[in-house]
């Protein structure tokens, strides 16, 4: 018999034996005392049982382990024979596969999800062999974190969660493009300053001078322009910026995976130049910056909006947290929740206070709508059925350095969005590299700046770059490709790079416009449908009126041609509208997102028609 339910029937027998003999009125205070202690007992076995849980209880499980992807469970490792052992390399290379250059091994777990754990010398013996697995595939291994499981054990057995990096042999580094959102005075680029240079900032500022491009922006102290910033980390997770390296260059060829930061401006007035900077360098992240001692102001609720729309993942940096009491912090962040959890946002906020909620955190996020916990333990294998995604919300300070290394784990550990499946299918499309910067070189000549949206780019390509006033493409050569200012032969799909031209006339170039490969036919158009949510007007959205439109990298003002249907919109109410460009045709894709404002006005949905340049110019 088990030792709590003895204890149990012991502790009731003994209150019956010397209580009898007495009155009925003790009688009955011995019955309401022994079920009183009974329950009281059964709850303490509960939690105990809870605690340690037994065969016929339900055992912890994480979710169970898929084919795709590159997470992988292993129950141990403890030595494999020669054949099992390459085995496991080539399996580490899929998974390394998977994740564009990084996978995660989940260590004493099962395939279907069961937590069982090892003992202390077969964890050591298992991570051993994991060491010699990453050693021969080229790879570097480092233990995230360690969790003990006291499921059917006396003796104490743990799961280890490692992480394996490797840089993939088609590839330099694994980037991750971060765009950087909040309201002006957050923050923002002093936070960046900070993770770039590796020096904590004075209060006033001087960590941001260094990201500035323009002279009114060091007067002010405010963005107006976008700017990009770099943080590295290695095989091993350590980070890599410029205390350490003098150069760019220097951190492209230490670093195995990079963060590339798109600084953003908060104010108000550069609103068109922060979307832009959402719409046309297709971040996979967003980092929304909030000013502990402000809390949610200005262009906050903006900014969390425009990345909603746009569905890009979002995660939440309470900043200045050295200038306020604990109090208002915590006053900020219930307001960050509130805001998440409307119907409108459906989040789930996540407050990172740990490395372990760090780890976890950046697991989940990447892979948001799944599972809120990875190695919170439940009662049973749980159930993907869409749940909100999470919200990852830190708190720290640029001044004192508080949780900053959180952060920095959290960017060490996110992983793509894409796996190498749709990265491979993107690359074996057609080029089509989209124009977002044009920049005038010495001694190099015209040179610009963008997004490879599919296929692959080699130096020495031809392309024709387009579409120009009246809708036509001119023939180009791409001389030379740099990625993160450090040279680079081959561009992929997905990745950001400067291309430089030669001696192509800058004047013919303009942002928004495209370079594909010759052969491709692209669809060039004056008009175009798309079905929209207006998200705020003042008065009625009518035939005639002017907004300017947001789709990819293309930012142009066009006129309402037509609503289907109807003949004014007002605030929340849906409708397929035809937009017609004023100033010269735009490349367009059918199921491009479509964001347009006008002063106040604002509204999104998608592209749902395009009418090709001959037809127009036929029914003109």
């Amino acid at each position: 018999m088990d030792s709590r339910v003895s204890e149990l029937f012991g502790a009731g027998s003994a209150f019956k034996t010397t209580s009898q003999g007495a009155g009925s009125a003790s009688n009955n205070a011995a019955v309401a005392a022994t079920r009183k202690t009974l329950t009281k007992n059964g709850k303490k076995a509960k939690n105990r049982s809870a605690r340690h849980p037994k065969p016929s209880n339900n055992p912890p499980y994480l979710p169970p382990e898929v084919e795709e992807g590159n997470i992988e469970y292993k129950l141990k490792l403890v030595n494999p024979t020669q054949y099992r052992f390459e085995h496991l390399a080539t399996q580490m290379k899929w998974r390394l596969q998977e994740g564009r250059g990084e996978a995660v091994y989940q260590i004493g777990v099962e395939d279907n999800g069961l937590l069982v754990g090892l003992s202390e010398a077969d964890m050591r013996a298992s991570l051993r062999t994991l060491r010699r697995m990453a050693e021969k595939v080229g790879a570097d291994i480092t233990v995230l974190r360690e969790r003990e499981v006291d499921y059917e054990s006396e003796e104490p057995r743990k799961i280890a969660e490692v992480l394996v990096r490797k840089v993939p042999d088609d590839q330099q580094f694994l980037d991750l493009r971060v765009a950087v959102l909040g309201n002006v005075d957050s923050g923002k680029s002093t936070l960046l300053g900070v993770l770039t240079q590796g020096e904590l900032d004075n209060g006033r500022g001087r960590a941001r001078l260094n990201l500035f491009r323009h002279l009114h922006e060091i007067q002010t102290g405010r963005t107006s322009s976008i700017s990009f910033e770099i943080l590295g980390f290695d095989s091993k997770g350590e980070v890599v910026n410029y205390s350490d390296s003098r150069t760019a260059e220097e951190i492209c060829e230490s670093a195995s995976k990079m963060i590339t930061f798109i600084d953003l401006a908060g104010h108000h007035k550069y609103l068109k130049t922060t979307i832009f900077g959402l719409t046309s360098y297709c971040p996979d992240f967003a980092m929304l910056v909030v000013s502990a001692n402000t809390g949610i102001v200005g262009t906050t609720r903006e900014h969390l909006g425009l990345a909603m729309a746009l569905k890009v993942p979002i995660f939440i940096v309470v900043s200045k947290v050295d200038l306020c009491t604990k109090a208002m912090v915590e006053r900020t962040v219930r307001q960050l929740e509130r805001i998440l959890k409307q119907p409108g946002c459906n989040k789930v906020p996540l407050v990172v206070s740990s490395t372990d909620d760090a780890v976890t955190a950046a697991q989940q996020f990447a892979q948001s709508p799944r599972y809120l916990t990875a190695l919170k333990t439940t009662s049973k294998p749980p159930v993907n059925n869409n749940k909100p995604s999470i919200t990852p919300i830190f708190t720290l300070s640029s001044v004192s350095g508080e949780n900053l290394d959180l952060l920095k784990v959290f960017f060490n550990i996110l992983p793509p969005l894409s796996n190498s499946k749709e990265q491979e299918e993107l690359m074996q499309q057609l080029t089509e590299f989209q124009v977002d910067e044009i920049y005038t070189v010495p001694d190099v000549g015209t040179v610009v700046g963008g997004t490879l949206y599919s296929g692959i780019c080699r130096e020495g390509e031809q392309l024709v770059v387009g579409p120009t006033d009246d809708g036509q493409f001119r023939e180009l050569t791409v001389c030379s490709i740099q990625r993160n200012r450090s040279a680079c032969r081959v561009l992929r799909a997905g990745q950001a790079a400067t291309l430089a031209l030669g001696d192509f006339d800058r004047s013919l170039l303009r942002k928004g416009m495209v370079m594909v490969s010759p052969e491709m036919n692209p669809t060039i158009c004056w008009l175009f449908e798309a079905e929209i949510v207006l998200l705020f007007h003042a008065k009625t959205f009518h035939k005639g009126f002017q907004v300017t439109v947001h789709v990819g990298n293309v930012r142009q003002t066009a006129t309402v041609e037509a609503l289907q249907g109807k003949d004014e919109l007002r605030t929340g109410e849906k409708a397929v509208v035809r937009f017609k460009f004023i100033k010269h045709p735009e490349y367009l894709k059918v199921g491009a997102k479509l964001l347009f404002r006008h002063g106040v006005t604002k509204g999104i949905g998608q592209v749902t028609k395009l009418q090709p340049l001959s037809q127009y110019q036929h029914h003109s």
